[in-house]
């Protein structure tokens, strides 16, 4: 099983990005799959979570509005676009698989990446 998420960089506040995590060795349409965040001396966070047929998404309060999570089944991908980045969304992004309903805790998940840093600064 491997999930790889690639995107991550410095961004000026108020600047956009684009996480991708792809992924193999798992059946990615049957699983949930979801962004985790971890910033400096801090736990890591729950972002956004797509259930199996994107209807259903769920998405953490800091970041309802500005960041969308999306998902190709046919691709095996998962993505984050991310609009209106601020200095406090600096942080390591992880993406994350379970084979089961969204869930917010990060120990529900069974599968991670190996996180890509994203910086927001000036």
């Amino acid at each position: 099983v491997q999930l790889q998420a690639s995107g991550g960089g410095l961004v000026q506040p108020g600047g956009s990005l684009r996480l991708s995590c792809a992924t193999s060795g798992f059946t990615f349409s049957v699983y949930t799959v979801g962004w985790f965040r971890q910033a400096p001396g801090k736990e890591r966070e729950f972002i956004a979570a797509v259930g199996v047929n994107s209807r259903i998404k769920n998405y953490a309060d800091p970041v309802r509005g500005r960041f969308t999570i999306s998902r190709d089944n046919t691709k095996h991908m998962l993505y984050l676009q991310m609009n209106g980045l601020k200095p406090e969304d600096t942080a390591v992004y992880y993406c994350a698989a379970r084979n089961r309903p969204i869930s917010i805790p990060s120990d529900a998940y069974d599968y991670w990446g190996q996180g890509t840093l994203v910086t927001v600064s000036s």
